[in-house]
């Protein structure tokens, strides 16, 4: 195991658990730093009934600081730009106004789209859905979720016999606006796009505004987002007939990152990255850990290798099938305990509970990309979490980075002569293994393809790579 300033491996079980948790000292706020909760309570809004009994059946009682800075303009029917970090509680902030709009104008089926949801990522929609399920279970109205990967004509037949509230991704919104007979959106309420910059980032920007050139002007409108960036707001000024209400809940922060994460990094030679990785997953099979790659086939690759070598785990990335990807998110959000391989997919939106660590074996490819990994731990207020970012020696550079974000980061050591003495065994598993061969052989090439394509250019440089190394990294002797 990696820790701060001791070398691999010294101390006991009992001193990193400690350790991990902070021990026995108490972290004070900094002067002037907000926390996540706000003193406010969900019961002292002009909520229906219904709804009351919904965020009481959830199990709320005080609000967040973005939930209660963008509830009450919501509820006046204002429209709101609201940027608050990851893990701050958004989706209650932007769906309970949803339905209680939906509920004091008494949509009906028959009225058709009262309500849109514009997710990022598929896994987002299915989150938020959920949740709108819960605050709508003692209201009439209906409710829908389209997605990309699930099935076109089912979704088609249920937005005909009308849908109030709907939760979508981009893409297959766009594609029932323009194709699917019967779906009545005229009526349409309110309009609601949530992580904004994810979205953007992932190119869709064309999409959105052919969305917004169908949708009735005539609404309500909520954007929210984790970052402010100038896509953003070329997108706010796209989405707003007038100036809409800006709260920014970070405002002011020294950290931009949650309060209970411990963050550090390790500098590794390209030739011993893995054989740190095994030798840290080997130490910490009890916890619950997320270990981002920077492509598909390095997550594919990785997840098969580990599995040979008995160290179990979910694999989840972009090109798998719906289902998989579902049933994979399921399965690690309900453990107790285990390891996710996974692509920066995973990296916005997902509310997974209890993850100890985030280890970021490829390095992100922007500071926010950064910010937005570790926010799959330290969820919440008080909550607790650790991250660990590996770096080969001409990638220090990125600190730089980090730390001009206001993302606090301390150097972690390790001893190599603690770890595990496996590299002989992967190299023997790889070479006679035809399917693993190949998958490695993928891996590194796409590893190369996405480090060549950094938007860091000073600091990721592919020409300074030395490729029999990296070929070593994957166990490729040749």
């Amino acid at each position: 195991m990696v820790r701060r300033k001791r070398p691999y491996g010294d101390e006991s079980e009992a001193e990193v658990e400690r350790e991990n948790n902070g021990g026995k000292v108490e972290k004070k706020r900094s002067s002037g730093e907000v926390g996540i909760m706000s003193d406010e309570s969900f019961f002292a809004l002009p909520l229906s009934d219904p709804t009351k009994t919904a965020i009481k059946d959830i199990g709320f009682s005080n609000m967040t600081q973005i939930q209660a800075r963008a509830i009450p303009p919501l509820l006046e029917g204002k429209d709101v730009l609201g940027a608050a970090r990851t893990g701050s509680g958004k989706t209650l902030a932007f769906l309970i106004p949803a339905v209680e709009l939906l509920h004091q104008t008494r949509f009906t089926p028959r009225n058709g789209l009262g309500v849109v949801v514009i997710c990022p990522t598929r896994e987002l929609a299915i989150q938020s859905h959920a949740v709108a399920k819960e605050l709508l279970k003692q209201h009439s109205q209906t409710l829908g979720l389209v997605i990309g990967g699930a099935a076109r004509r089912r979704e088609a037949e249920k937005l005909a016999k009308g849908v109030n509230l709907l939760v979508a991704t981009l893409g297959r919104l766009l594609d029932h606006l323009q194709n699917t007979k019967g779906f009545i959106y005229k009526n349409l309420k309110c309009l609601v796009i949530d992580e904004a910059d994810r979205i953007l980032e992932a190119n869709f920007e064309e999409e959105m505004r052919q969305i917004l050139k169908i949708l009735p002007k005539e609404r309500q409108t909520s954007l929210f987002s984790a970052t402010q960036t100038q896509k953003v707001e070329d997108l706010a000024r796209l989405s707003f007939k007038s100036s809409p209400i800006y709260i920014d809940v970070d405002e002011g922060r020294t950290k931009v990152t949650n309060e209970g994460l411990q963050q550090g990094y390790c500098v590794i030679p390209s030739d011993k990255r893995l054989i740190l990785l095994y030798s840290f997953l080997k130490k910490n099979l009890t916890k619950k850990v997320m270990v981002f790659f920077s492509s598909c086939m390095s997550v594919k690759f990785h997840s098969e290798l580990f599995k040979y070598i008995q160290i179990d785990c979910f694999d989840y990335y972009g090109k798998q099938k719906q289902n998989k990807r579902i049933t994979t998110f399921d399965d690690f959000s309900k453990a107790e305990k285990g390891i996710l391989f996974c692509t920066d997919v995973a990296a916005r939106g997902l509310d997974i509970p209890g993850v100890d660590w985030i280890v970021q074996y490829d390095p992100p490819n922007a500071s926010t990309d950064y910010v937005h990994r570790v926010g799959r731990t330290a969820r919440g207020e008080g909550a607790k979490g650790n991250a660990l970012l590996f770096l080969i020696p001409d990638e220090l550079q990125l600190l730089s980075y980090l730390k001009s974000e206001k993302i606090p980061v301390k150097e972690y050591d390790f001893d190599t002569k603690k770890l595990a003495k496996v590299q002989s065994v992967l190299e023997k598993l790889v070479s006679n293994n035809y399917y693993l061969n190949k998958s490695a052989k993928d891996a590194f090439r796409t590893y190369i393809s996405s480090y060549s394509s950094h938007s860091i250019k000073d600091v990721f440089d592919v020409h300074k790579l030395d490729l029999q190394v990296i070929l070593f990294s994957f166990v490729l002797l040749e």
